[in-house]
């Protein structure tokens, strides 16, 4: 029944090179495609969504956004050449559908990529910090996704052009003449730019890091495109560019976990040997007896120009400057009491003259 139907005349006439026949066929599969995303889409994609709401993580949030922004249009358009593949098209009309889908093609996968980068470098490399540390990392996310879209569109476009038949060798030729041209015009800026992205991806420093370049000191207020501005001790306000930056030796007092303290206690030469004995002991009970710091030695080091010397190291468990100040005057102290009552007197610069009748 449906074969006679099918072989009926009006069903065998041309049509554009093709019968109405193939044409129906076409129509029918088109129609199946967009049934099966449709039935995709409710019973699916929305269950999906709905259970993507419910939980706590954005991953699957993310997902479900990048299969409807960017997957289910491309399931749309291979429906489409699908259904048209069995007709006969012009040369005219098969380029113009060709090119149609090659950029479809080109733009939903540069989206693709494109989201993802953006989405991998807000969730996985700015990561979690204070309130403060992730407004300045949103603007530096913002400056490196700007960066990213417009290579990405750059290389995009680039590759459309290509594939559509486009000589670009002389386009691309010209704008490499004038990159090395622009690059080499600023060539101080794009080392700073490029450096700006290696302080923030491999992290030497943060904003409000204690850090010590060379002879300058002081507290990271603002790390930009170009330069870094560091408020130093004396309260002016310092710019390195990020290239000086990056090619210097730097000290990062923020990250110190403990400090390393090392001092020396002089006695006068008429500290007896029983008082020099004792002495390193009086203070390797004194620091022992302070919290948040670690006694690590105290020895009768040398004999001095006008002292005998006791070289003393401990460590402050903290990096914290004023911390460690109090520290060692509280350790300062407690010495000059234990001493005083040991009656061991502390040297100072002395010369005896002996004169000889």
């Amino acid at each position: 029944m449906l074969e006679s139907i099918l072989s009926h005349e009006i069903f065998q006439k041309f049509f554009l090179g093709n019968t109405v026949l193939a044409y129906l066929k076409s129509l029918i599969l088109f129609a199946g495609g967009i049934a099966g995303l449709w039935v995709l889409n409710k019973v699916i994609l929305i269950r999906f969504k709905t259970h993507a709401q419910k939980t706590e993580t954005k991953m699957d949030d993310f997902v479900f956004r990048l299969i409807e922004r960017t997957v289910v249009p491309l399931l749309f358009l291979g429906a489409f050449l699908l259904a048209i593949k069995n007709l006969v098209l012009t040369a005219t009309v098969n380029k113009v559908v060709n090119s149609v889908a090659i950029a479809f093609l080109v733009i939903q996968a540069t989206r693709f990529l494109l989201t993802v980068l953006t989405y991998f470098l807000d969730g996985v490399v700015m990561g979690r910090g204070t309130a403060a540390e992730m407004g300045e990392k949103k603007k530096t996310s913002k400056t490196i996704v700007t960066v990213i879209r417009v290579v990405g569109w750059g290389v995009a476009v680039v590759f459309l052009l290509d594939n559509l038949g486009f000589n670009i060798s002389a386009v691309v030729a010209g704008l490499g003449i004038g990159g090395v041209a622009v690059a080499l015009a600023a060539q101080t800026i794009l080392g700073d730019l490029f450096n700006y992205f290696v302080i923030f991806f491999d992290k030497p420093f943060e904003e409000g890091d204690f850090i010590i370049v060379e002879d300058h000191l002081g507290v990271i207020e603002h790390i930009g495109i170009k330069t870094t501005r560091i408020r130093s001790l004396g309260g002016e306000q310092i710019i390195f560019s990020n290239s000086d930056l990056t090619g210097s030796r730097i000290r990062n007092y923020k990250r110190m976990q403990r400090r390393r303290v090392v001092f020396k206690v002089g006695v006068v030469y008429q500290t007896t040997l029983e008082q020099i004995k004792k002495a390193p002991q009086i203070i390797k009970e004194i620091i022992e007896g302070l919290g948040d710091v670690v006694f690590d030695r105290a020895h009768f080091m040398n004999f001095g120009n006008f002292s005998l010397d006791i070289e003393v190291v401990y460590y402050v468990l903290s990096g914290d400057y004023n911390m460690y100040m109090d520290m060692q005057q509280a350790i300062n102290l407690k010495i000059k009491e234990a001493f005083e009552k040991e009656n061991i007197e502390f040297a100072y610069p002395t010369q005896t003259l002996f004169v000889e009748k």
